[in-house]
């Protein structure tokens, strides 16, 4: 899922969720080396910034840019990057802004990720788009034709789901999630998957069919988010699923800002 400009980016791209922390180089457009940890994992996260600046050809002119909704990863990563790389983070959207418009109430406090996953989509698309990221929640969210930021929906992932089910009632058990072995849930753990997975992919599917009755046009559906794979691999809405949208898109906001410098 390459972008349309061939303007290079010398970047460490770092994208903190509530659960995970991504950190990987982008080079001549493309994201490597993507390492996964704990966003407290100070130790994992300095290997991880190692690894992603020993792929970037020029150290001198490199940005390590931040994507965050988890306030309390970012003081672990900007000691981690300032330790192991002498640099300090810039955060999209507070310090770069990301290249997408917004159409959102004036009181609107919308997550960066789900901005920068916005640019990302459109950045390839150019056209009306649904980018669904599955993770702690699962976001569902519009962009216009235009390239401008509807918003969507927010609901709870399929982990927030399960755990809710175990938690609030006295006889369902604690269960991974996971696609089901068929669409009948036989015993409880099977009904249970059943539920949150089929659930999820309706969801999806009528807030596609609700957007696109609003737009009047069928968008592009593209997943992301670590339970994309499992949740949506298959779908046949799905136009495109990229695991590492959010970094892509964090490359997406510091070429436009390069592009304004010129």
């Amino acid at each position: 899922m390459k972008g349309t400009s061939t303007m290079s980016v010398n970047l460490i791209a770092i994208n903190i969720g509530n659960t995970r922390t991504q950190v990987a180089a982008v080079v001549d457009g493309e994201v490597i080396d993507v390492v996964a940890c704990d966003p407290q994992d100070a130790a994992m996260l300095t290997d991880a910034v190692r690894i992603a600046n020993a792929e970037l050809v020029d150290k001198t002119q490199r940005v390590a840019m931040v994507a965050s909704v988890n306030s309390e990863g970012e003081d672990v990563i900007d000691q981690v990057v300032r330790e192991t790389i002498e640099a300090r983070t810039t955060y999209a959207h507070r310090d770069v802004p990301i290249p997408i418009g917004l159409q959102l109430d004036p009181e609107a406090i919308v997550g960066v990720d789900r901005l920068v996953n916005a640019a990302a989509a459109y950045d390839v698309l150019k056209q009306s788009c649904v980018v669904v990221d599955a993770g702690t929640a699962v976001t569902v969210d519009f962009v216009d034709g235009t390239g401008t930021f509807h918003g969507g929906a927010i609901v709870p992932g399929a982990r927030l789901m399960m755990r809710s089910l175990h938690k609030y009632t006295s006889q369902l058990p604690e269960v991974e999630p996971a696609a089901p072995i068929e669409p009948i849930g036989h015993n409880t753990v099977e009904a249970m998957r059943t539920g949150v997975y089929y659930g999820l992919r309706g969801m999806v599917r009528e807030l596609v069919e609700q957007f696109a009755q609003v737009a009047g046009t069928f968008p592009l559906v593209v997943a992301t988010g670590g339970d994309a794979q499992w949740l949506f691999e298959d779908f046949d809405l799905l136009d495109r699923l990229v695991p590492d949208l959010t970094l892509r898109g964090l490359a997406v906001t510091l070429r436009a800002a390069l592009e304004r410098e010129t």
